[in-house]
């Protein structure tokens, strides 16, 4: 990466503060650009989800492993959760979606609660021997007592694929048919999974995020302060693939320590993320200790007031550029952390060297995340967010210590502990934010005229704008 103007290199910026500048280009077509980490390892696109309560679970954790990215599941959840998640990501299929799926005898209610755990916008009936028997919608709900059981409204016209299908045949039955949704059956007749047309185009587009045993990678966070060791050690015991040691302010002495303990339980080669930094020095440090991802931001999430509390952080641009060229060249790679809500902030972190960006509060309001589905007064769906250093969350974290401790602790906050996050139109599910993300790489790779990140890194010309500047460049609210 270069600089327009070399003298702006020594001036802390961040996002908003830059533009790409577009180059020759001898890329003919978006497709043949490869989005595959320089990190390797083992994702397929450069998307990390963030470990926040509101956001990692385990419907994220298996839709974004599907689609090549990773989740990082908080440190906040119990063990025996983490092991539940895990399991059930390991098994999932890695081309089939997950359905939602409930027994003809229950009631159109449960239902109801139920639809909006996924993006399928369908719930699918079977019986006693889990074979399809029927599809159920809110439609199948209008004007019908909410407590009548699901086999006294449910769609009997039911059309399934076999599993042995490819997806250019489901997709064609979904369209001929006018379906949203089909069930995919085993060879017995019982529920493989389920697909909709979006889900068989992007399983032709994306490829999975897959460890050394053919499963869906997993991420697990882990804090520095308890049971390191035990908490590291049944974590490898469930197949996790990816720690990561995360405090707010990592360039101290007990991360150093905690980095180092954990690369002598995991060996030499696994991989190990370590964060938050913002300096050179601080990449240095982890890199010695034995970490190879340094997770990179303090103080640019949605949700974090740590700047305005502390006045301690950098910009993030800045921040993500200074550590990932002392990374690059002592062989370790960087996640952004943070500030990213469009796009082009994703391009512009990789652009600073950034081997994957690394976002949360963008997924709070999806069908995937963990929380609840509401609607407001006017009947809009939104789902709740707050930060990991919110009252909140240091309240959660905190439930098993005495009345006493648990006040001191909020004494100490850094987020905000409640957000409405409304579902975006077209942004409804994570899927639909990947597909934004990537397709907004892609084009910024022909701009610059890269096949792959690592020519983007290589080609990247970064300049900077006045706030008019960036202002101009979004699209106009007038409608024009």
């Amino acid at each position: 990466m270069q600089f327009l103007h070399p003298e702006d290199e020594n001036k802390e910026l961040t996002y908003n503060d830059l533009f790409l500048m577009p180059r020759r280009s001898n890329v003919e077509s978006r497709w043949r650009v490869d989005l595959r980490p320089v990190s390797n390892i083992g994702t397929t696109i450069p998307i990390v989800v963030a470990n926040m309560m509101a956001v990692a679970g385990r419907r994220m954790a298996e839709t974004v492993a599907r689609r090549g990215g990773l989740v990082v599941l908080p440190q906040d959840l119990t063990m025996e959760r983490v092991e539940q998640i895990i399991t059930f990501v390991k098994n999932a299929h890695h081309v089939f979606e997950t359905p939602v799926v409930l027994h003809e005898d229950e009631s159109v209610q449960t239902a109801l609660n139920l639809i909006y755990k996924r993006s399928h916008g369908a719930i699918v009936v079977v019986d006693g021997q889990n074979k399809p028997s029927g599809i159920f919608t809110e439609k199948d709900a209008h004007m019908r007592d909410k407590f009548v059981s699901l086999s006294q409204v449910m769609t009997r016209e039911l059309i399934t694929v076999p599993e042995f299908a490819n997806l250019q045949e489901i997709f064609s039955v979904l369209h001929e048919k006018r379906l949203s949704i089909v069930p995919v059956v085993k060879q017995d007749g019982t529920l493989a999974g389920v697909m909709t047309k979006k889900g068989a185009l992007r399983s032709e587009l994306y490829r999975p995020a897959l460890n050394h045993n053919g499963q869906l990678m997993t991420a697990v966070a882990v804090g520095i302060s308890r049971n390191l060791e035990e908490k590291v050690t049944s974590l490898l015991t469930m197949g996790v693939d990816v720690i990561v040691l995360d405090t707010a302010h990592g360039h101290q002495s007990r991360m150093l320590e905690a980095i180092r303990t954990v690369r002598s339980l995991i060996g030499p080669h696994r991989t190990l993320a370590a964060g938050n930094i913002v300096s050179a020095e601080a990449a240095q440090d982890f890199i010695e200790a034995g970490a190879n991802i340094l997770k990179v931001g303090v103080g640019p999430g949605a949700m974090c007031t740590t700047r305005m509390m502390t006045g301690m952080g950098r910009p993030q641009f800045s921040a993500v550029y200074n550590v990932s060229q002392v990374a690059r060249r002592m062989g370790a790679h960087v996640w952004a952390d943070g500030g990213i809500k469009h796009p082009r902030d994703v391009a512009l972190a990789l652009a600073a060297g950034a081997s994957s960006a690394f976002f949360g509060s963008w997924w709070a309001g999806t069908y995937e995340s963990p929380a609840d589905t509401r609607k407001d007064t006017d009947g809009k769906m939104y789902k709740e967010n707050y930060g990991m250093a919110s009252r909140r969350a240091v309240q959660n974290r905190n439930e098993k210590q005495d009345a006493y401790h648990q006040a001191m602790k909020q004494y100490f906050e850094e987020g905000i502990s409640e957000g409405k996050m409304y579902l975006k139109p077209g942004e409804e599910s994570a899927e639909d934010i990947i597909d934004h993300i990537t397709a907004g790489l892609r084009s910024a790779c022909t701009y610059a005229g890269a096949t792959n990140l690592e020519e983007f890194y290589n080609n990247a010309v970064v300049g900077v704008q006045t706030a008019s500047g960036y202002q101009e460049g979004k699209a106009s609210e007038r409608g024009w």
